[in-house]
């Protein structure tokens, strides 16, 4: 059986925002695609990720003004990416190297091309394995971040 790639199971519609964006339109597209981060994209280039958490505890914990507040302050800037030709094995070991739940897929030209969260990982019936393995290395508990 030949290994699937990221580019085969990645979603492809993805959300982006541009730093220039405030945390507040930020947090309104969260909510209206019931997603918990946003890719953040600056001439098709993934930039930054920016997710619940970040808004929580940089934004709404300090007392800051999310209306005033840019995406480009609190975004998280060395994002992890993988790419379309990866196998999903290598895209679980690098989610749980890495602790994170979701993926921004990126071309040779660094574009955002798609995403894949830890969940897709899981759908997938040949996968539930890996996703199992990155989900409870990604759930151990890590040192604050500040």
């Amino acid at each position: 059986m030949s290994q699937n790639k990221l580019g085969d199971i990645m979603t492809r519609n993805i959300v982006t925002v541009s730093p220039q964006q405030t945390i507040s339109e930020a947090a309104q597209i969260m909510s209206q695609y019931n997603i918990g981060s946003v890719p953040v994209v600056q001439n098709g280039q993934c930039v930054g990720i920016i997710t619940d958490r970040d808004i929580t505890l940089r934004v709404t914990a300090k007392g800051q003004d999310a209306g005033m507040t840019k995406v480009e302050s609190v975004m998280s800037k060395n994002v992890v990416t993988g790419n379309p030709q990866m196998s999903v094995q290598e895209a679980a070991n690098l989610m749980a190297q890495n602790q994170i739940r979701r993926l921004p897929v990126v071309d040779n030209n660094n574009q955002i091309c798609g995403i894949v969260a830890l969940g897709d990982l899981a759908v997938q019936n040949v996968y539930q394995d890996e996703a199992g393995e990155a989900l409870s290395s990604i759930s151990e508990p890590a040192s604050p971040q500040m």
